[in-house]
């Protein structure tokens, strides 16, 4: 199916690559070599994006670059919120302090020093979200500063003009936003790789209507959160997200099918326009399962090496990261995940039917609703549900095509697909929510890219709370491109009994390989280690505190070791690689 999905995903991208000037001679050689290095990272994240760098209780520590550099991260994004008043001015001719400058260079310099590539961008710019045009000359004129200051750095500093542009920043004022910032960097940076994301807060809805500029040094950037109820379950500024809390992500067939068909727009064109691609933040919330966040986080991790996307997940030591500041500790599950799990079988689901809509038997219970001056009729016939838009409206809620009454019980999964098209390229949102305030969605809201060519669509999502009265919802406004639907499915996924279990590792080594700093997760019952050569020699040893100890293994040289874990009476032994 991936591989239908891609082809007719080109031939979408076939319009709008011929508005493109010369996008196709471009090589972008030196981009991809840089991506390349790129690799692995991993997000500063709640530090300098924070009003102030204590705000959000996440201060940078410099020994955080080693730490990461140990594990076998290859670069760090820099988060930075450059609009505060003790940090820039808001009035011409906008100074940045040279205080903050210099803070921040010591955050690159920490990075650098330690082997580490590092991304700066400019995130949560509030001002120019809420009132671009009037914020502009302070985005443009800030980006010619940072550009100025740190145009002598090697090729191992990156910039990323803004982060998830939204508000009132609309995806044609983006286009011109961004090919003016960039020819501001140009002006002292002329050859330094350049990471642009999309409008509409970054993810892949905006890939639609981003126009890339002709430039040889550009990396598109994209964020990935979905699905949006298993990873921001319970987020305390995400409302509603408590109703998604217990949602677990069991890495079957279904939902890894949901992954590829949202991001195969993505490779069809990157393929296409010859240009690299950086997931700038991906991530689960720690109110998550730890056991589904990491079969995510590896899927997700081997899934965009695979298709040679380099990383930095979201994030090194809050509430998604796997590093604990206070206790100093590494969070083995998601280390491993992110650098060492390789992609396991997927899990399978039994499939039971709730219903099928065919529409061969008239609109079987959808109807449609519009408002603030959006138009649009249902009809059905032949086998196809025909939404006719003669006004989209500017929001996707302004026309919903609706089925209620649906029953949706706490404790089960759903698999909710459709197969279908547009007349003309366009994005719609699938959800399945709440039928009364506060509309909450159970689901979280799934955006497709859909075009002339009926194809086939799925989500999944859990239910932790019982409504008999739930709806599904097609949000189709913001565009007045007919939609036409030929099934719409939902289906019970229940699991085996006694197929579906998760084997414990409890006594793990990470990195390994490993450079200087080796991080040892052990039962209690082991409360020593011994380190010996190959040959029986023993180098090193020690006691093991608890459940992580930290080991300094600058003493030893690069080779093959045994790592003894040691009891009163038993041990176990493992192998590691010093670099």
């Amino acid at each position: 199916m991936l591989k239908s999905y891609l082809f007719r995903s080109i031939f979408y991208f076939a319009v709008f690559l011929l508005g493109i000037t010369n996008s196709y001679s471009q090589t972008r050689e030196k981009a991809f070599q840089i991506n390349e290095k790129l690799g692995r990272g991993v997000n500063y994240g709640n530090m300098f994006e924070a009003p102030s760098e204590t705000g959000w209780g996440n201060p940078w520590n410099p020994e955080y670059a080693k730490i990461i550099a140990g594990l076998g991260f290859n670069h760090v994004r820099i988060p930075i919120r450059w609009e505060p008043s003790d940090r820039s001015s808001a009035t011409f001719p906008y100074t940045i302090s040279a205080s903050f400058l210099a803070r921040i260079k010591q955050v690159v310099d920490s990075a650098k020093n330690n082997g580490l590539y590092a991304i700066i961008n400019m995130h949560h710019h509030d001002g120019l979200f809420d009132n671009p045009n009037g914020q502009k000359a302070r985005f443009l004129s800030q980006w010619e500063q940072i550009a100025t200051y740190f145009k002598d750095y090697s090729d191992s500093l990156l910039f990323e003009i803004l982060n998830e542009p939204h508000g009132n920043i609309t995806p044609t004022m983006w286009n011109q936003f961004s090919s003016e910032a960039l020819s501001k960097i140009r002006l002292t940076n002329p050859n330094r790789v350049v990471v642009l994301g999309t409008a509409e807060w970054g993810g892949l809805g905006g890939l639609t209507n981003l126009v890339i500029p002709n430039d040889e040094n550009l990396i598109l950037t994209i964020h990935y959160y979905n699905p949006f109820s298993f990873t921001h379950q319970g987020a305390e500024w995400s409302e509603g997200s408590d109703v998604w809390l217990g949602t677990k992500w069991l890495d079957s067939e279904d939902e890894r099918q949901v992954v590829e068909q949202e991001f195969a727009p993505l490779v069809a064109l990157s393929k296409s326009l010859n240009i690299p691609v950086h997931i700038g933040e991906f991530g689960a919330y720690n109110k998550a399962d730890m056991a589904s966040r990491s079969r995510w986080t590896t899927f997700l991790s081997r899934y965009f090496e695979q298709q040679n996307f380099s990383w930095a997940y979201w994030e090194f030591s809050a509430g998604f990261g796997f590093y604990d500041p206070n206790q100093k500790t590494l969070n083995s599950d998601l280390v491993n995940a992110l650098l060492h799990n390789p992609i396991p079988e997927p899990f399978r689901y039994i499939r039971t039917a709730v219903f099928t809509n065919t529409f061969d038997n008239g609109t079987q219970g959808w109807v449609v609703y519009t408002q603030t001056g959006a138009n649009a009729q249902l009809s059905a016939q032949a086998g196809t549900a025909t939404v006719s838009i003669t006004s989209g409206g500017a929001e996707g809620w302004h026309i919903q095509m609706v089925k209620n009454t649906v029953t949706l019980e706490a404790g089960k999964t759903y698999k909710l697909s459709f197969k279908g098209k547009a007349e003309s390229k366009r994005n719609i949102t699938l959800y399945a929510g709440k039928s009364s305030d506060p509309w909450t969605s159970y689901s979280g809201y799934n955006s497709f890219e859909i075009a002339d060519t009926t194809s086939e669509y799925s989500i999944t999502f859990n239910m932790t709370v019982t409504d008999y009265n739930a709806r599904i919802v097609f949000d189709l406004g913001g565009s007045s491109a007919n939609v036409l639907i030929d099934e719409i499915k939902l289906e019970e996924l229940s699991i085996p009994t006694g197929t579906f279990s998760i084997p414990e590792n409890k006594n793990q080594l990470f990195p390994n390989p490993v450079n200087d700093v080796l991080f040892v997760k052990s039962e209690n019952r082991f409360n020593r280690y011994t380190i010996y050569s190959l040959s029986g020699k023993t180098l090193q040893k020690g006691p093991l505190n608890g459940n992580q100890t930290t080991i300094d293994l600058s003493g030893i040289n690069s080779g093959m070791y045994i790592f003894q874990f040691q009891g009163k009476t038993e041990f176990n032994n493992q192998r590691f690689i010093k670099k």
